[in-house]
């Protein structure tokens, strides 16, 4: 199976990580309903799934896969770690900031609700969590693992941060 998505990666890097992306998002979703929110497969709500799997591979994976290759181009220092915490600081400041704005607003607008409202109630606890795991993860990312798996790494520990995510979108309708 590694194989398969090393040789898909290679020839379609950007479709590849958005098929993934999608369905992990997706994953995550169906983690947030089932698992925490326990709403039983006869209530599941089949819309959010489909919010969650379009946004992941419509916009968050070509964007990360985009962004991980620019960092990797633009932010080259002298010192390897203080490249590792330039990638961190901007990724952080620049990349994790406007993504959640972009998430919640598209939600929103899927939703048929305020972006305002939405971006009120959930951006600023949500970005506050996202700092308590995401600069650690995203430095042990770009210092070990190659460019192409980067977003494969997000992915999988987004599992639990996209369960969240949708959680969290979730909670503002009710």
């Amino acid at each position: 199976m590694l194989r398969w998505y090393q040789m898909k990666l290679a020839s379609r890097p950007l479709l590849t990580q958005s098929v993934t992306t999608a369905v992990l998002f997706a994953t995550g979703d169906v983690m947030a309903q089932q698992g925490v929110e326990k709403v039983g497969i006869d209530k599941h709500n089949l819309a959010r799934t489909g919010r969650m799997a379009l946004y992941g591979g419509a916009v968050f994976g070509p964007a990360a896969t985009t962004w991980f290759k620019f960092l990797q181009q633009r932010i080259n220092l002298k010192n390897h770690n203080a490249t590792i915490a330039a990638r961190v600081l901007t990724d952080q400041t620049v990349f994790s900031t406007t993504n959640l704005f972009c998430f919640l607003s598209s939600m929103a607008i899927m939703e048929g609700t305020s972006p305002k409202d939405k971006l009120d109630s959930a951006y600023w606890p949500a970005l506050q969590k996202n700092w308590m795991l995401w600069p650690v993860v995203q430095a042990i990312n770009f210092k070990f693992v190659p460019l192409d798996h980067r977003v494969l790494v997000v992915n999988f520990v987004s599992l639990g941060w996209n369960c969240y995510l949708s959680y969290i979108n979730s909670q503002g309708k009710k």
